[in-house]
């Protein structure tokens, strides 16, 4: 199994903005939707920040609960998988994928489809893992159950769930790889 992230290479990876302060955060949006007015992210609103910045804390919560052991405060966010969909969302894609052997997955969580839409109190359709936090082990029995997302709901019509999202809460071995694309690759924002 591996994990895959998808970022703009003109950005670099792992960057996020609830990592910034509110203000960076709002100033980093603003300058997405004016030069990259093709991407995902340009169409997100100004309450986004505010709104990710909540469901984040709603996953640290779960997460802690379940017994996450968690380095830092925000996550870096994966998906299990690769996600053709994800590369749409960049005017230049590009992806690392890392091995799960090369994680503590005691350090990471995971959602059943995006953190967003499955604590979204708009989404209430029953499905057992909304609303839910799971660890490695438990993420794998529901792929056993259900599946990848991205498999039965390429094009978004059965739901909100286009692919398992990890939140991983370690450095290790993130900085790594972000250092050696950095290497390879300009990031500019």
């Amino acid at each position: 199994m591996y994990l895959f992230h998808y970022y703009d290479k003109r950005s670099g990876p792992f960057r996020s903005l609830t990592m910034l302060s509110n203000d960076d955060a709002l100033a980093i949006l603003e300058k997405i939707k004016k030069e990259r007015p093709n991407s995902f992210a340009s169409q997100r609103d100004m309450n986004y920040i505010v709104n990710r910045s909540n469901c984040e804390a709603i996953v640290r919560a779960k997460a802690k609960e379940k017994g996450i052991i968690m380095d830092i405060e925000s996550p870096y966010y994966f998906v299990i998988g690769a996600c053709d969909w994800l590369k749409s969302w960049y005017e230049y894609p590009e992806i690392i994928s890392i091995p799960i052997g090369e994680f503590d997955t005691s350090k990471i969580s995971f959602t059943y489809g995006d953190s967003m839409p499955t604590f979204s109190p708009r989404v209430n359709d029953g499905k057992e893992y909304r609303k839910k936090v799971y660890t490695y082990e438990e993420i794998l029995s529901i792929i056993e159950k259900y599946g990848l997302p991205q498999e039965w709901n390429v094009d978004g019509a059965k739901g909100p769930e286009r692919y398992i999202e990890a939140q991983v809460w370690t450095n290790s071995p993130v900085e790594r790889y972000k250092c050696a694309a950095e290497f390879f690759g300009k990031s500019e924002i």
